[in-house]
């Protein structure tokens, strides 16, 4: 007997779970984007916005519930999208029953964004219709079709990522930089897309440089920067970090460095630091500096020094790390004296004067003594600056041997040379000749404890070699500026304060002692 089967046809849609019968208009909304501000890009982006919203209301079963967009935005993630997010979210909320959008490029470039989302709607029956494929989403094959173009569109993103990158580097090679203007402080961008000096800019980066040498930190700079009301990049408020990038940036020297960072993964647009993962290139005289190779030089000098000292540097003032205690040994600290009264004063005074079981009889000094203390050093110095010169040209000499040092050096290369091959030879001597291994052994490590020793004398060369260079350069900075001083200062410079003074030691006799960055001792009674 044949089997007799009725179909009994669904009343509920699948997804939504509404009835069939009930007549209802699908809502229906748009979603355009394109991922540059370009020009030609924005007519695209309107065009968009016009079609759609044409094509949706042009259906009789269609409620128009309105366009979500994002202007230049890449489709590669969905994270900085804010029409695409908000679209997503009313989705799910029910606003609407059906989205339409270009193409799957449009919607996402990358695979799992793109079916992570397009599941997230369909659990919730929200269909995505993408016309140039004429995909649905609520469709069987649609999840597939899907997967294949997102997967399409994630390699152009890809290939299109690589191709930038490719010309980037090569404009690189080729010694062409750009800037970010808007970050930059100091420069414009000229008529003929060179770069022009900002004046007004200029100034505060020269005021930056001027402060560091003078002794400031980089957050005790941007304190006095946020005090005199000097426009920092963005117009945003002063930070340390923003000070130390100025002071480390090559460009206010006039040269470039060119990829500093990179892109190391094309989806999420992440830039590393270049650790020597890819090529840099370094443009020489590039474009007109704010301060001189020679300023920028003894800026990176201090940066080192500060870093190596063996105590935290505190740089709050100019005589931060500068006054010496002549009986302990610890510098001087500012104090705070009567913070409540009219008599309010600060006084510098041995940080380890209440530390030690004898305190120390050091004075204590006020600002202003230790300026004029300073002066009648300049002043010294002024007076018989021929004879200064002299003896400190004598001091450079003795102190800059730079020869014997590179004598040295040369020689510990010569011995690295010989002991490198007298490993090689040992290693061939064993591959091809019966030995005791012990022993091979023993000759073995023996060479290469005689190979680290010499590379760590010569390390330490290589340090001093630089050392004594950066001593020949103070000298010589110190030179040039007494031989600029036409006449004696009559006000504290705070400039001269930081390029000529190493520190300054308050002795038990209320003399003091002024170290120069020449090497040279000056006291003053």
């Amino acid at each position: 007997m044949a089997k007799k089967i009725t179909r009994i046809p669904a009343t509920k849609a699948l997804y939504t779970n509404a009835p069939l019968a009930e007549a209802r208009k699908k809502k229906v909304c748009g979603y355009a984007r394109v991922s540059t501000d370009h020009e030609e890009q924005q007519s695209s982006y309107e065009a968009q916005l016009d079609y759609y919203t044409n094509y949706i209301q042009a259906h009789e079963d269609w409620e128009f519930v309105g366009m979500y967009a994002d202007e230049a935005r890449s489709g590669v993630t969905t994270k900085r999208r804010d029409g695409f997010k908000k679209m997503v979210d009313d989705g799910l909320s029910g606003e609407f029953d059906l989205i339409i959008t270009k193409s799957v490029s449009r919607f996402a470039r990358n695979t799992v964004d793109s079916l992570t989302t397009i599941r997230k709607l369909k659990e919730k029956g929200v269909e995505v219709y993408f016309e140039k494929e004429n995909i649905w989403t609520l469709d069987a094959k649609g999840e597939l079709l899907i997967t294949i173009m997102s997967s399409l569109a994630q390699e152009e993103s890809r290939s299109i990522s690589e191709n930038t990158t490719w010309g980037r580097r090569k404009q690189m090679a080729d010694g062409k930089v750009s800037f970010n203007y808007h970050w930059f402080l100091g420069y414009d961008k000229g008529e003929d897309g060179n770069l022009v000096i900002n004046e007004e800019q200029a100034e505060t980066v020269r005021e930056i440089y001027k402060l560091y040498l003078a002794g400031l930190t980089c957050t005790a700079i941007a304190k006095e920067l946020e005090r005199q009301g000097r426009t920092s990049p963005a117009n945003k408020h002063w930070h340390d970090g923003t000070v130390k990038s100025i002071l480390t940036n090559e460009k206010y020297k006039g040269d470039a460095l060119l990829q500093k960072y990179y892109t190391v993964d094309f989806l999420r647009k992440k830039m590393v630091k270049n650790d020597g993962t890819v090529p840099q290139y370094y443009v020489e005289d590039h474009h007109p500096p704010i301060v001189s190779a020679e300023v920028f030089e003894r800026v990176q000098r201090e940066i080192e020094r500060r870093k190596n000292l063996p105590h935290d540097y505190r740089g709050g003032s100019i005589f931060a790390s500068k006054l010496v205690c002549g009986e302990c040994g610890c510098f001087y600290g500012s104090k705070v004296w009567h913070s409540n009264d009219k008599y309010r004063k600060i006084v510098w005074q041995c940080n380890g004067k209440y530390y030690r079981p004898t305190k120390c009889k050091t004075a204590h000094l006020k600002e202003d003594e230790i300026k004029e203390y300073f002066m009648k050093a300049v002043a010294a110095l002024w007076k018989d600056r021929e004879t200064y010169i002299e003896d400190i040209e004598i001091l450079k000499e003795d102190a800059t041997k730079l020869d014997s040092i590179k004598e040295q050096m040369r020689k510990a290369k010569a011995e690295l040379k010989q002991i490198a091959e007298a490993v090689e030879n040992t290693i061939y001597d064993n591959a091809h000749k019966a030995q005791d291994q012990g022993e091979y052994q023993k000759g073995y490590e023996e060479l290469v404890g005689k190979y680290e020793a010499k590379q760590s004398e010569y390390e330490a060369l290589e340090k001093k070699l630089d050392d004594t260079k950066a001593k020949a350069e103070a000298i010589d900075d110190f030179i040039e500026t007494l031989k600029k001083m036409q006449t004696p200062t009559k006000e504290f410079n705070m400039w001269l304060w930081g390029s000529m003074v190493e520190n300054m030691t308050i002795n038990l006799n209320g003399s003091v002692t002024f170290n120069m960055k020449s090497g040279m001792k000056i006291t003053v009674k």
